[in-house]
């Protein structure tokens, strides 16, 4: 097998158009263009530190016939309708991926989803932009595909150890993804085609068998003997298979608490809050590109920021957090009576704002432990998102602020356009904010615009409050089996268990835990 190494750094303009790209990869290579067999993309990514932005590319040159595995794998599913069944509660990236797993493994899988299907949810996502009215079981939360159906679908991880992300990359293309995702240094998919891919998946576990249902929400679970046989939607319906899957999200709060209430073990974690920061786009690429306009080649650009802070001794990080480039600001209350932000994006990037949350760490010692236990960083995401609410007017209007305003405490000023379709009420966010939480995002966004020139502007704006960035529950489990360290055959899984930070991380722990109940199950047979 003969084969080319290439690195090569290009204008956008190239990088971005196959047929120029290749005619520089087999210049670059010193070869004829007959002699190439297959060029196989391997990385591309964005260099902003010169003064001119350019691409980076990694490829490889196959100068005869590549090996079979160089090609895009495609994944079977066998008929498992009459094979032993795994119940599956959520269908969000760990209990979608954990389906399909469970389907390649000869288990038939049983997903219960408390939301409902992609198409039908869109008229509840429409009912809390335009109306106000949040459906708890129906929402930005809830609802097929997750959380992450309706966000900007970033596929970044660095939780390589944890499984094969390009096997997972290689599946969403199966099911739609267009293929830049599976070189592009930073993949995305974009919320306008994440429901049809969810879509698609669903459909491939349901042609092989297995069973996606829709406005199950789980009420009770089915515990004999220290032993998970199943559980009970709210319909009075019950489930039972060789194990349970638990992949509810890190917003299902109904499923901590009967969790807390039946006596099952689960643990306070660490997580984050904050704010939603808004700028325009194009100040945004002028900072990152050095540039007064992008062009049309080059994406929206993004940001990734930290600092340090201390407040009474205390030291904690602040960060940007799912930054949306070319994006918007949605409402992602579960409740009537809270208000919670989060950020998505188009495949195209092409809104004129840009956001992303910046958040502060929230560690153990900063909860009310000997009072709520481990449910103590639920309390406090529900106490300040209520706050929220109220500061606001009551409804799913947002709290807001001017950028610099709020790092100088002066508050008076017009608020600007944004991407949040509910709507922002002007308040003083150092009062929304407990005093050391207030003072540690003002010395953040002090920071960030020391090193982002020009960030630090009344030209931005804050928008609140940005509380589920993770869970604050972690539901434990044995590090080898996976299953509850109290509870056998219960599968605590994915970001609501305290396992995964994304779509990826989250498919590929669904997928472990499909494993490891395949396996038990052939060990017992």
């Amino acid at each position: 097998m003969r084969k080319k190494e290439i690195e090569v750094v290009l204008s956008p303009e190239v990088a971005y158009d196959n047929d120029l790209l290749e005619r520089e990869l087999i210049k670059s290579a010193g070869v004829q263009p007959e002699d190439v067999k297959y060029i196989h993309r391997i990385k591309r990514s964005i260099d902003a530190r010169g003064r001119q932005v350019q691409l980076r590319i990694r490829a490889d040159l196959y100068l005869d016939t590549p090996p079979a595995d160089i090609h895009l794998n495609r994944y079977t599913y066998p008929d498992v309708s009459q094979s032993k069944k795994v119940i599956i509660v959520g269908a969000g990236p760990a209990g979608l991926f954990a389906a399909l797993r469970c389907i390649e493994l000869g288990l038939k899988p049983i997903v219960l989803e408390r939301g409902k299907d992609v198409r039908s949810r869109r008229r509840d996502l429409a009912a809390i932009n335009k109306e106000h009215i949040v459906n708890p079981d129906s929402n930005y939360c809830f609802g097929e595909g997750g959380a992450g159906t309706y966000s900007d679908g970033k596929l970044y991880t660095r939780s390589k150890k944890r499984g094969d992300v390009q096997r997972i990359l290689e599946i969403f293309v199966q099911h739609g993804a267009t293929k830049d995702i599976l070189f592009d240094a930073h993949p995305h998919i974009g919320t306008n085609k994440l429901p049809v891919i969810i879509s698609n998946i669903r459909e491939a576990v349901i042609a092989a068998g297995g069973e996606v249902l829709f406005d199950k929400r789980v009420s009770d679970f089915i515990v004999e003997q220290g032993v998970m046989k199943g559980v009970v939607t709210q319909d009075g319906q019950e489930y039972v298979g060789e194990g349970v899957i638990l992949a509810t999200g890190h917003s299902a709060r109904d499923i901590f608490e009967l969790l807390h209430q039946k006596g099952v073990t689960i643990e306070a974690k660490p997580f984050a809050m904050g704010v939603r920061v808004e700028h325009q786009q194009r100040l945004i690429d002028k900072i990152q590109y050095k540039c007064e306009d992008r062009g049309c080649w080059l994406p929206a650009s993004s940001y990734s920021l930290v600092h340090q802070t201390v407040y009474d001794k205390k030291q904690r990080g602040i960060f940007s957090f799912c930054m949306c480039p070319g994006g918007f600001i949605v409402p992602s209350a579960t409740a009537p009576g809270e208000v919670v932000v989060n950020g998505m994006s188009p495949s195209r990037r092409d809104s004129r704002f840009a956001n992303s949350g910046i958040v502060v760490a929230i560690e153990l010692e900063d909860l009310e432990l000997d009072k709520y236990g481990p449910l103590a960083g639920l309390r406090m995401q529900e106490a300040l998102e209520r706050k929220a609410c109220d500061m606001a007017g009551g409804t799913q209007k947002a709290p807001a602020q001017l950028l610099f305003d709020f790092t100088q405490g002066k508050t008076g000023g017009q608020l600007l356009e944004t991407s949040y379709q509910p709507g922002l009420t002007p308040v003083d966010m150092n009062k929304l904010f407990s005093t050391a939480m207030a003072y540690r995002l003002r010395e953040g966004f002090k920071a960030f615009g020391a090193k982002m020139r020009g960030y630090l502007t009344n030209e931005a704006q804050i928008i609140g409050v940005e509380s589920r960035t993770s869970s604050p529950v972690r539901i434990p489990r044995d590090r080898e089996t996976l299953e509850h360290v109290q509870i056998r055959n219960l599968y605590p899984c994915g970001e609501g268990a305290g396992y995964a930070g994304g779509i990826v991380s989250a498919a590929m722990d669904g997928e472990r835990c499909a494993e490891m109940i395949a396996a038990k199950v052939k060990r017992v047979v």
